[in-house]
C-alpha cells in the first residue's frame, strides 16, 4: 500500500517536467480555441481574422519547435510517463507540418470552390489547427495508446475537412467513403493493438518487456497482430493495398484539402511508421518478422501501381492522387534501410515533394475556378496565355518527376544513395529490386506527368478565349511562384535543407 503513493507522486512529477517540453502543442490548444471564439464573435470579418490569427499562431509555434532543439541537446526526452519521445527527427517532422501549415492556410482562400462556401471558412481553419495538434502527437507518440489517440484526432479532422463542402453532392460522397474507409482502418489497427497488448501486458513500445514478452511467442500470431497495426498506419500513408480510397477522395475534396491530404497527413505517417519500427529494428533478437522485406514489396507494389494508373487518368486531381501513392512507395525506399542516412534522406525527399505537389494543387485551383473537374485536356492552349503560370507549372512537374537542377532531383539522389550506401554492405536482394523499380517508375512517371506541358503549350485551343477574369488570381501566382523559385533554388544549393533534416 505504501508504494502507491509513491508511484502516483512519481507520475504527477514526470507530468509537470513533460509540460515543458510541449509548449508548441500547448500553443496549438490555445490557439484552436482562439480561432473558435473568434469565429463565434466575429460574423462579418470572421474568416479574414481567423486567417490571420492562425498564420501568427503557426509562426509562434514554428518558433517554439526550433526552441525545443536545444532542450534535448542532452539527448532525446520521454514525456507523459513513456507516452511521447521527443528527439531531433520529431522536431524536424513538426518543423515542416508549421511551415506547410502555413502554405495551406494562404492557399484556402485563393481556392474559387471554398472562396464562395455559403459558411464561411473560419471553421475550416479551426479544423486545420486541431488536426496540425494531432500531427504534433503522432510524431512523437511511442506508446500504442497515444498512437491510436492521435490517429483518431487527426482522422476525424481529416473527415471533416473532406466533407467540408456539403453543398456539393460529389464532396458529401468522398466524405463518406473516407469515413467509412478510415473507420475501418482504424477499428483494424486498434484489433492489432489489442492482440499486442493481450501478448505483453506492455503498452510502451520502447519497454523492454514489449519485445521480451514477443520473441517467446509463436511468430504467427505477432505477425498477424503486426500487419493489424500496420494496415491502419498503411492507409494514412496510402500504400497498396491501403490505396483504394485515394482517387475518388481526392478528385471529391477542395483542391485545398487535398493538398493537406497529401502532404501533411502522408509525412505523419511516415513519422508515425518509423517511431512504430524503431524499436523492433534496434533489437538483435528480433526474427518474427521481416520488416525489411515486407515494407521491399509493398513500397514496390506501390510505385508500379500508383505510376502505371496515372498514365491512364485525364482528371488532373486524380492524376495526382496516383502520383502520391507512387511517391509514398518512393519514400518507403529510404525509409527500409533502416540508417540515419536513410531517415535524413528521406525527410528531405518529403519536403520537397510537398512543396512541388502543393504548388501543383495552386495551379489546379488557378485553371479550374469553379469547375473541380479539371481535366488535361481543359489546358489545352493556356500555356501561351497564361505564360507564368505555365512555366511554374513545367518547373514544379520537373521536380515530382525527379530530373535535375529541381529540388526532387536532389531528394531522389538522397534516396537512391542511402539505398545503395546499405546494398553494399547487406547485398539484400530486396534493396536492389527497389533501386530498379525507383529507376523505372521515374522514366514511366515521365509519361504522365509530361502530358501537362504538352497541352499547355504544344496543343492549341479549341476555342480561343481568355480565361474568366475571377481567375486571375494575382497573390495565388505570386506563391506558385515563389514556390517554383524554392524548389529551383534547393535543387541548385541544397546544402542549406539538407543540413536541417541530417
Amino acid at each position: 500500500m505504501n508504494e502507491l503513493p509513491l508511484s502516483i507522486t512519481e507520475q504527477l512529477n514526470n507530468i509537470l517536467q513533460s509540460i515543458l517540453y510541449v509548449v508548441p502543442e500547448t500553443a496549438l490548444a490555445i490557439l484552436f480555441l482562439l480561432v473558435i471564439i473568434t469565429g463565434l464573435l466575429l460574423k462579418k470579418d470572421a474568416d479574414r481574422f481567423c486567417q490571420l490569427l492562425s498564420l501568427f499562431g503557426l509562426v509562434f509555434v514554428f518558433q517554439r519547435d526550433v526552441q525545443q532543439l536545444y532542450l534535448i541537446l542532452s539527448g532525446p526526452k520521454f514525456l507523459f510517463n513513456n507516452m511521447l519521445l521527443l528527439h531531433h527527427v520529431s522536431i524536424v517532422f513538426k518543423l515542416i507540418f508549421e511551415a506547410l501549415a502555413f502554405l495551406i492556410v494562404v492557399y484556402v482562400p485563393l481556392d474559387e470552390q471554398l472562396k464562395v462556401h455559403k459558411k464561411g471558412l473560419s471553421d475550416l481553419y479551426a479544423i486545420i489547427i486541431a488536426v496540425v495538434f494531432g500531427l504534433h502527437l503522432m510524431a512523437m507518440s511511442v506508446n500504442l495508446l497515444m498512437i491510436y489517440l492521435s490517429v483518431e484526432m487527426v482522422s476525424i479532422g481529416s473527415f471533416l475537412m473532406v466533407a467540408y463542402r456539403s453543398e456539393n453532392r460529389f464532396a458529401v460522397e468522398s466524405g463518406l467513403k473516407y469515413v467509412l474507409f478510415g473507420f475501418a482502418a482504424s477499428a483494424t489497427m486498434l484489433y492489432g493493438m489489442s492482440l499486442l497488448y493481450a501478448f505483453t501486458g506492455q503498452l510502451d513500445l520502447f519497454n523492454g518487456q514489449f519485445l521480451e514478452q514477443l520473441i517467446h511467442l509463436n511468430p504467427v500470431p505477432v505477425s498477424l497482430a503486426i500487419l493489424l497495426v500496420l494496415t491502419g498506419i498503411g492507409f494514412k500513408l496510402s500504400f497498396v493495398p491501403m490505396h483504394f480510397w485515394v482517387p475518388d477522395v481526392y478528385e471529391g475534396a477542395a483542391t485545398p484539402i487535398v493538398a493537406f491530404l497529401s502532404t501533411l497527413t502522408k509525412i505523419v505517417g511516415f513519422a508515425l511508421l518509423a517511431n512504430f519500427l524503431t524499436p523492433f529494428i534496434f533489437f538483435s533478437h528480433w526474427t518474427a518478422f521481416d520488416f525489411r522485406l515486407f515494407f521491399s514489396a509493398v513500397a514496390i507494389l506501390t510505385m508500379v501501381t500508383g505510376n502505371f494508373a496515372a498514365i491512364l487518368q485525364n482528371n488532373l486531381k486524380r492524376m495526382l492522387a496516383y502520383s502520391a501513392i507512387g511517391h509514398t512507395g518512393f519514400g518507403l525506399m529510404a525509409l527500409v534501410t533502416f540508417s540515419q542516412q536513410g531517415v535524413s534522406a528521406l525527410l528531405f525527399y518529403l519536403l520537397v515533394y510537398a512543396l512541388a505537389n502543393i504548388g501543383a494543387l495552386m495551379l489546379c485551383s488557378f485553371y479550374a475556378g469553379k469547375n473541380s473537374m479539371l481535366t488535361v485536356q481543359d489546358l489545352r492552349g493556356l500555356g501561351k496565355t497564361y505564360p507564368f503560370a505555365g512555366v511554374c507549372f513545367v518547373i514544379l512537374l520537373i521536380s515530382l518527376t525527379g530530373l535535375p537542377v529541381s529540388a526532387g532531383f536532389n531528394g531522389k539522389v538522397l534516396v537512391f544513395s542511402a539505398v545503395i550506401e546499405v546494398y553494399r554492405q547487406t547485398h539484400n536482394i530486396w534493396l536492389l529490386a527497389l533501386l530498379v523499380t525507383g529507376a523505372v517508375t521515374t522514366v514511366v512517371s515521365l509519361f504522365y506527368y509530361f502530358k501537362i506541358p504538352l497541352y499547355l503549350f504544344l496543343k492549341s485551343a479549341e476555342n480561343e478565349t481568355e480565361l474568366p477574369a475571377e481567375k486571375k488570381q494575382t497573390f495565388l501566382l505570386i506563391i506558385i511562384g515563389l514556390l517554383s523559385a524554392l524548389v529551383l533554388l534547393i535543387g541548385i544549393y541544397p546544402g542549406f535543407l539538407s543540413d536541417l533534416v541530417r
